[in-house]
C-alpha cells in the first residue's frame, strides 16, 4: 500500500517541530544565519497551518518560534552598553537581596532565646 502525498506531506508537517523542539541538554550553539533560516521555516508552516485553519498548530508553532527567538537573542552579541546596564542591574538585585537577609539575621538576633 502507497501513501497518499496529501498524507506523506501531513505526516512531514506535523514533524516538523519536533526538528526545532530540542532539549536543554541537546541544545548547539546557533549561528546568525541559521537563527533566520529556522524562523523562515516556522513562519511559513505558521502561515500554512493557519491557511489550513489548523489553529492549534499555528499556536504551537508560534509558540516554538517564540521559544527560538529567545534562544538566538540570547546568544546575540551584547553592546558594552547593554553589558554595563545587565551587569549593574544584577548588582542592584545582590544589594536588595542582602539587605533583606541582614534584615532577617537582625531580627533573629533580636529574638529573646
Amino acid at each position: 500500500m502507497r501513501p497518499k502525498p496529501r498524507l506523506l506531506a501531513l505526516a512531514l508537517t506535523l514533524a516538523m517541530p519536533a526538528a526545532f523542539a530540542q532539549t536543554e541538554a541537546s541544545v548547539q550553539p546557533l549561528s546568525a544565519e541559521e537563527c533566520k533560516a529556522q524562523e523562515a521555516v516556522l513562519e511559513r508552516d505558521m502561515a500554512l497551518a493557519r491557511s489550513r485553519g489548523q489553529m492549534l498548530r499555528r499556536r504551537e508553532l508560534a509558540d516554538t518560534l517564540s521559544a527560538l527567538q529567545q534562544r538566538c537573542q540570547a546568544l546575540a552579541p551584547m553592546s558594552r552598553e547593554a553589558r554595563i546596564e545587565k551587569l549593574e542591574r544584577e548588582i542592584r538585585t545582590l544589594r536588595t537581596e542582602l539587605e533583606r537577609a541582614e534584615a532577617q539575621l537582625r531580627s533573629v538576633k533580636s529574638e529573646s532565646p
